[in-house]
């Protein structure tokens, strides 16, 4: 059996993300079979119990997750010529709070705060930033699986073979999409759900099939809605939601 880099099962195993394993081996908060590990680059082999220092666990649950409302012209991620950053919008005058327990913001809560996933500049909906590596693997990670849903005004006809490839039959960048969920929402509007996010996928799919998008907005990501969030509005992902 080959041994692995440490920080790299770590990402795997769902522990953190790489980047933060290898903080926290550096500052000695990782332990190996009970043995504390502290040189970066280790190996160890996968069947060895890792575990982490109090200190990694209690840094852990202090890390944020922010849904926003992305407006239409905010890039998801780095600034672009002439558009901001969605992560302008994290200020405390624009988080929606609907209950007085709401978490109070911290400036510290930008630290590394980064999209999980993106949101074309001409789209809107939810949008996931974070902190945690655990959750930017799940939503974004080689084997996420998690469905994202959106609604579609298109213009154009759609005849129910065209419909038939939207949900399973179309190739984009030379591979085949994987299995989608398409249908109707009223006359002008398709609900699509996605388990996978190849850039400007939907808006390429239907271009594939004679329709123009005029409109398109992400309501769910996994279990999470976008639900009565404010356009241009944030909030906390809660200690009880999971994704």
């Amino acid at each position: 059996m080959e041994k692995i880099r440490l920080s790299k099962l770590m990402s795997e195993q769902g522990i953190c993300s790489r980047r933060e394993a290898d903080q926290y081996i550096e500052r000695g908060w990782v332990f190996v079979d009970g043995k504390q590990i502290s040189e970066l680059g280790s190996k160890i082999f996968s069947t060895q119990k890792i575990t982490l220092h109090k200190l990694a666990l209690t840094q852990q649950t202090q890390l944020v997750t922010i849904l926003l409302n992305k407006p239409v012209g905010y890039v998801s991620g780095q600034a672009e010529s002439g558009y901001s950053p969605a992560i302008h919008l994290i200020k405390p005058e624009r988080q929606f709070c609907a209950k007085p327990s709401c978490r109070q913001f911290r400036n510290n809560h930008l630290r590394n705060l980064a999209p999980a996933g993106r949101l074309d500049i001409d789209s809107q909906g939810l949008l996931v930033l974070t902190q945690d590596g655990r959750i930017a693997k799940q939503l974004i990670g080689s084997e996420s699986a998690i469905e994202k849903e959106y609604l579609v005004r298109v213009k154009g006809d759609l005849p129910p073979e065209k419909l038939t490839l939207l949900n399973y039959g179309l190739n984009l960048d030379g591979k085949a999409l994987k299995p989608a969920q398409v249908s109707w929402q009223n006359k002008d509007q398709l609900r699509f759900v996605l388990r996978e996010g190849k850039k400007r996928q939907i808006r390429r799919m239907c271009e594939m099939v004679n329709l123009h998008v005029t409109g398109l907005k992400r309501v769910r990501i996994g279990k999470i809605r976008l639900g009565n969030l404010p356009e241009g509005m944030w909030r906390y992902l809660e200690d009880r939601e999971r994704f």
